[in-house]
């Protein structure tokens, strides 16, 4: 693979954007996502499926700068008026986020998918990384969790209407606030929550890198309703996959209940930032502080 010391962020540390340098002043942040419809209204759907997309340019400390639609449809099974709508719920979002729709590729597939291609700035003393988290940093998580706990618990009918409104309101949030209000303090670590859980973004922050982190459990902020869908088993099949993939990073407290301990791995769509850094700068933030980087354990997540 060619290599460039213009190539600011790239593979290796599995990062949630690319980043090249065009001059001593400005940074080109790259990213894409899109995935298949997680709700019914399409609008919605498309507002989720761009604030998801843009997510990665702030989690990277940038601006959304322009965004390409990646568009899969059935044209010939379904009406294009869903189409319209899920297309004008992500351009609601561009907008939102200052941005520019430039164009983007669309193909006939039986099943919806929707998502962005996009393109943002940085400059590039200001990059921020999911690497760098210091012994003695805060963590700090600036959204609630347990959207793909309520997600199901919506698929099998048994969410409350207090539910769904509080996880459609968190992933058609943008994170543009969180990472303007972080612009100005000493940012080590960052990463936006999403498919992977807490646990698997956090694995990788502190990944090789060493030093550990040690999570309150009490003081993570989750959904309404999180707890009864938990028990009820109403998880989704992500959350095994991601448990199975980190579990051996990971020392549970034995008091840490168990819904804490699901939504520790659930699968988020749109989801908050996670940020390591000093605790004075943390306390400017209003976003829950929910842990440490320690020393003690380096590569080791211990949940109390």
């Amino acid at each position: 693979m060619k290599k460039s010391d213009d190539l600011l962020v790239g593979l290796e540390t599995g990062d949630d954007a690319g980043v090249v340098r065009l001059d001593d002043q400005t940074a080109l942040i790259q990213t894409l996502d899109f995935f298949t419809p997680i709700v019914d209204d399409p609008f919605v759907f498309g507002q989720i499926a761009a604030a998801n997309a843009l997510s990665d340019v702030y989690a990277m400390g940038g601006r959304p700068l322009c965004a390409m639609n990646i568009v899969c449809f059935p044209q010939k099974d379904m009406d294009i008026s869903v189409l319209t709508e899920i297309l004008k719920g992500g351009l609601s979002k561009i907008h939102e986020a200052g941005a520019l729709l430039v164009g983007g590729h669309s193909i006939n597939d039986k099943e919806i998918k929707y998502g962005l291609s996009v393109t943002g700035v940085v400059h590039p003393q200001k990059v921020l990384t999911n690497r760098g988290a210091r012994a003695g940093d805060v963590l700090v998580l600036t959204k609630p969790l347990g959207t793909g706990i309520v997600s199901t618990a919506v698929k099998k009918k048994a969410a409350s209407d207090e539910s769904l409104k509080a996880s459609l309101d968190l992933m058609t949030t943008l994170n543009r606030q969180a990472a303007e209000a972080l612009s100005s303090l000493s940012v080590h670590a960052c990463t936006d929550v999403t498919g992977f859980g807490l646990i698997g973004h956090l694995a990788e922050m502190i990944e090789g890198s060493g030093v550990g982190a040690r999570i309150d459990s009490a003081a993570l902020p989750v959904l309404p309703g999180v707890e009864e869908y938990s028990q009820k088993k109403l998880v989704p099949g992500g959350l095994f996959r991601n448990r199975n993939f980190r579990e051996g990073m990971v020392e549970m407290g034995a008091a840490v209940p168990l819904h804490l301990q699901d939504v520790l791995y659930d699968p988020q769509t749109s989801g908050g930032l996670l940020v390591a850094l000093p605790e004075a700068d943390a306390k400017k933030l209003n976003a829950a502080i929910i842990g440490e980087i320690v020393s003690d354990h380096p590569s080791k997540i211990v949940v109390v």
